[in-house]
């Protein structure tokens, strides 16, 4: 199936194709034209069709019901190629075991048809899929997928109908994924006993996050009376009280049809779907009364206060301010979608930006650094809550953001808001519902999942056009629509919570003496033969782990089903103001997508570190005529966002030559353009950098966002720290996004004063904003094109004043690639070198990597090592280190710098998983794979090479990093040509000890041993 466009009209351009108006409307509108033809009450495989609707988003919603089980299904056709499938269960945990989320662990562990110990991971190598995974969520369990070839849809719907009603379920799958006690070592029973398992430890790793920490102590004391009081990931100390006859009970109670909802999307027959669905599953089961439903919380008669307490964190803007404090209401039920459509309006008013009340009277001040990890509206439980809070912030001004945040309340009631700021609202809602995402099939599925979850109408969610014309009619009919809502479920709420966390310096070593404490309240109860048992049953699972698996029971697709080459985008290379432009016209729906981008070369050295903070603030200080928040008016009203964001993108030929710049971004409606631009124009010609109080408040969020994604990223700072000084771009890098900057932003906020800060960045400004080393592209509809160019233009000559002569202070390169000019920084001195660092951060588990430089983009051995990479993950890593090791995540990569990059996520072992990068080397030398190991990694490769590129993005690719279409098929060529012997002679050479140059990086909790061995650099 090939992808289409879904906008109206036209003479578009399909896949690099012309077609006619009338041949793509038809192949169009082929899939929503065919589900309209259902009748209520029709008998379909088993189904019945309830309904058949037209709702927003291009597409035909189809509702029906099995006959014998009463579950319930939504197909939503539309013509999309990405086709998905979900099913998803109520699941309703009473403890925080995590019986859940074990669950759906386990149940991915092997089924009745499909017995191989994993099948969902050997299928992400035996498919094409766009996605794969599941997730637990607080009351429910969905399993999706996605993909654009229709045999594999097929193979991948029956290995997860299979897997989640016929699962298993072994005991070793239970031990393996969920917890066991084992040996330390399991072939030395002498060695202590120690917890182990998947869940186990992605558990610890989540609860090392202060975020989810606060968030879900929030929840579980806003709604303390039923499930939602409990941890359905699973509380790490809880964890081991689950038993294995335990986690049988819930799937059989819980994985029944009766209590499923299944939901299909793309332009693939609803048929199909039904009958096999129908065929594999259903007709094996009759109708049970689930008993799932989730009772409404109580609501209290007075408002609480509850109190907890998190690990410090060394990287905070400020190590005085890190009390965090949040007030939650408890709303209403999310089945009632109007409601919750003006409740997340509402939300969005009240929090989102400069100009909205709680900005203002609790960022502002800059009374901590950022609004709480928990803000605003959130639909994910039968009744909705908003909260609003600060992190970052003194002890000593608990009363005083209490007292703000009732004042603010009061204040919205009084005063409710400016009409301009509801109609920026209602333009973004527009803009939502036009842009076109490669992944629409799995955002509808999460967005419909929760209310259809406790029995609320998923298509009526979809109804946004209904929804938003009976928002301004009740905005008509009341002015004070809104502030009556907040006035309800604000001011007069009894049922909200004051939640406050503080860090505890003794927290993490009372974390660990709790685990030791239940781990020998475990230990002494065992008895000598339970020692054995223990023993012998490790070693049993650690020989099943080692076993080669037969997985000749599950489907795939053969190398000889991808598409031998790729489609052309066509795009059209021009100038505007002399400088360079790609003209790409696509069917975008009515929008047009800008960006540019500014090349860093004429930069001096000491301004480098300053290049991501001066691109957070340049679209958030206010320009020209407007302040700042005038400008994020403007910004709202008229655009779908203006971001800047620092690149830097490695040279496809060769491997110490990269480019550096900034890119600007921002799209949209048609009719907007000139306002874009105009904004763009006073951003180059009149940016504001002077006010230091606004300054300040941007610094510290930055900050703060910084400081919180390390526990959430690990392995993505771990990966650049390795490969600092493999490259240059690998040592820029490091600066711009990696622990480097993090530090960095730190200091910055710890200054008392910015001036020097408000000094450097509009030297920054003079070196970046400069049509001198600029290039441009533009996706747009072919009948807009030519008036989006017109207006880049007159951009372009408002900008021309501010073209200086500056010498380059590097080395330059200059590429041509299809009339656009890519000015590329070489380092003629560059020497790669190894180093080890370790960072001690306040987890409990580890982020581990090791990388290694290799060949850029277009030498001949690249294919094989993006092929090696994906064959060392899948066939000796993944077992190595989430199997045996006990880690969530594990594997190898190769970037498109050239670096190759080993790698491991919330690990409990740090020394071990570097010992298992180097045996997976070993491994990979021997040759001990076989020709169907190749296959299975190049369906993987490929799953990502032809994943689905939206028409916003088409030609981002040639436009970004100079990688063309043909230099494209070339790399797809190499990629089927790989073979074993290729793979075993990249792996000697550039992997194997003595040939490698690499880089290590940790960052973990204490680590003894490393902190003996002189060859580390502790951080």
């Amino acid at each position: 199936t090939q992808r289409c466009g879904w906008s109206e009209g036209g003479n578009v351009k399909h896949e690099g194709k012309p077609q006619s108006q009338r041949t793509w409307r038809l192949r169009s509108t082929s899939a929503r034209e065919k589900a309209l033809q259902y009748q209520p009450g029709q008998k379909i495989h088993g189904f019945t069709v309830r309904e058949v609707t037209v709702p927003d988003l291009c597409l035909t919603a189809v509702k029906l019901t099995h006959d014998k089980t009463g579950a319930q299904y939504l197909h939503a056709a539309r013509d999309d190629s990405n086709n998905l499938f979900s099913v998803q269960f109520r699941t309703t945990p009473m403890d925080s075991t995590g019986v859940p989320h074990i669950l759906e662990h386990t149940v991915l562990c092997g089924s009745e048809k499909y017995p191989c110990r994993d099948p969902f991971f050997k299928m992400l190598n035996r498919s094409l899929s766009t996605f794969m995974n599941a997730f637990t969520a607080s009351d429910f369990t969905m399993y999706p997928f996605s993909t654009q070839n229709g045999k594999d849809f097929q193979n991948l719907l029956s290995v997860y109908l299979d897997a989640v009603f016929f699962p298993c379920l072994r005991e070793q799958d239970f031990w393996q994924e969920g917890w066991r006690l084992e040996n330390e070592n399991p072939t030395d029973p002498n060695s202590s006993l120690v917890f182990k398992g998947v869940v186990f430890n992605e558990m610890k790793g989540v609860f090392s996050d202060n975020e989810h920490l606060f968030a879900q102590h929030l929840q579980n004391k806003l709604y303390p009376d039923h499930t939602y009081s409990v941890v359905s990931g699973g509380e790490p100390l809880a964890i081991p009280d689950l038993t294995w006859e335990q986690l049988k009970q819930f799937h059989a109670t819980h994985y029944h049809p009766s209590n499923a909802r299944f939901f299909t999307y793309g332009d693939l027959p609803l048929e199909n779907h039904l009958q096999q669905i129908e065929g594999e599953a259903l007709c094996k089961f009759e109708h049970i009364n689930p008993n799932t439903d989730v009772p409404p919380q109580p609501h209290w008669s007075s408002p609480r206060e509850d109190h907890v307490t998190c690990s410090p964190d060394a990287l905070a803007p400020d190590s005085a301010k890190q009390n965090t404090l949040c007030v939650s209401f408890l709303l209403g039920d999310i089945t009632d979608a109007f409601e919750g459509f003006t409740l997340s309006l509402l939300s969005f008013l009240m929090v989102s930006g400069p100009n909205s009340p709680f900005y203002k009277s609790l960022i502002e001040p800059k009374i901590g650094s950022d609004f709480s990890s928990v803000v605003g509206y959130d639909r994910s439980t039968k009744e909705a809550s908003f909260s609003i809070g600060l992190q970052g912030m003194a002890e000593e001004d608990t009363e005083r953001v209490k007292r703000i945040i009732s004042q603010t309340i009061e204040d919205i009631v009084e005063n409710g808001f400016e009409e301009e700021r509801i109609e920026a609202l209602l333009h973004r809602i527009e803009i939502q519902m036009k842009h076109q995402s490669t992944n629409f099939g799995l955002s509808l599925a999460s967005y419909i999942a929760s209310s259809w979850n406790h029995n609320g109408d998923p298509v009526e969610l979809l109804r946004i056009s209904d929804s938003v014309a009976k928002f301004r009619q009740a905005l008509k009919e009341n002015p004070r629509f809104l502030q009556e809502k907040v006035k309800h479920y604000f001011k007069d709420n009894t049922h909200r919570l004051t939640l406050k966390m503080s860090p505890d310096e003794a927290y993490l070593k009372k974390q660990a003496e709790a685990e030791e404490k239940k781990l020998q309240e475990k230990v002494q109860a065992l008895s000598d033969d339970d020692k054995k048992e223990i023993y012998e049953k490790g070693l049993e699972l650690l020989a099943a782990q080692s076993k080669v698996q037969d997985a000749s029971s599950l489907p795939a697709l053969k190398v000889s089903d991808i598409e031998p080459t790729i489609p052309v985008t066509p795009v059209h290379m021009g100038a505007a103001g002399g400088v360079p432009v790609q003209y790409c016209e696509q069917p975008t729906n009515g929008l047009v997508y800008f960006r540019a981008m500014c090349g860093l070369n004429t930069l001096p050295e000491d301004l480098r570190v300053y290049v991501p903070l001066f691109c957070s603030v340049v679209t958030k200080m206010g320009c020209g005529a407007l302040d700042y928040r005038q400008q994020a008016q403007q910004m709202e009203l008229r655009t779908g966002g203006m971001s800047v964001s620092s690149q830097i993108i490695p040279d496809s030929a060769q491997m110490d030559t990269f480019e550096q710049g900034v890119l600007l971004s921002s799209s949209c409606l048609e009719r907007n353009l000139p306002h874009m631009f105009q904004l763009w124009s006073d951003i180059f010609n009149s940016p504001h950098f002077d006010n230091e109080e606004r300054l300040r408040v941007l610094v510290m969020m930055s900050a703060q966002e910084l400081a919180n994604g390390i526990p959430h990223s690990g392995h993505m700072y771990a990966m650049t720290r390795a490969s600092r000084h493999l490259t240059p771009a690998g040592g820029l890098q490091e600066t711009f996004g990696g622990m480097e900057q993090v530090k960095f932003m730190k200091r910055i906020a710890e200054m008392p004063d910015l001036s020097h800060v408000i000094r450097t960045l509009p030297r920054i400004k003079k070196h970046l904003l400069n049509p001198d080393n600029m290039r441009c592209a533009l996706n747009a509809t072919p009948q807009k094109m030519s008036e989006s160019a017109a207006q880049l233009e007159s951009f372009m000559k408002d900008v021309a004043e501010n073209k200086k002569e500056r010498k380059p202070v590097r080395t330059n390169i200059i590429k041509v690639c299809n009339f656009s000019v890519f000015i590329c920084f070489q380092e003629p001195n560059f020497q790669p070198c190894q180093m080890k660092t370790f960072f001690q951060m306040p987890f409990s588990v580890n982020f581990v990597s090791e990388c290694i430089r290799t060949v850029p983009f277009c030498h001949q051995d690249y294919a094989s090592l993006c092929i090696l990479a994906r064959m060392m993950t899948a066939k000796f890593l993944h077992g190595e280190i989430r199997e045996k090791g006990g880690a969530y995540g594990g594997g190898a990569k190769m970037g498109g710098g050239g670096v190759f990059s080993f790698y491991s996520y919330r690990d409990p072992n740090s020394m071990q998983t570097l010992s298992a990068f180097r045996k997976g080397v070993e491994w990979a030398k021997s040759g001990q794979f076989s020709q169907q190991d190749v296959d299975e990694a190049k369906l993987s490769v490929f799953s990502a090479v032809d994943s689905p590129v939206a028409p916003s993005d088409k030609g981002m690719g040639r436009f970004l990093s100079g990688i063309t279409d043909e230099m494209k098929q070339s790399h797809r060529e190499k990629l089927f040509a790989v073979d074993q012997k290729s793979l075993v002679d990249v792996a000697e050479r550039y992997l194997s000890v003595g040939q490698r140059t690499c880089g290590v990086a940790i960052l973990g909790p204490e680590n003894v041993t490393i902190k003996k061995d002189p060859s580390w650099i502790l951080k």
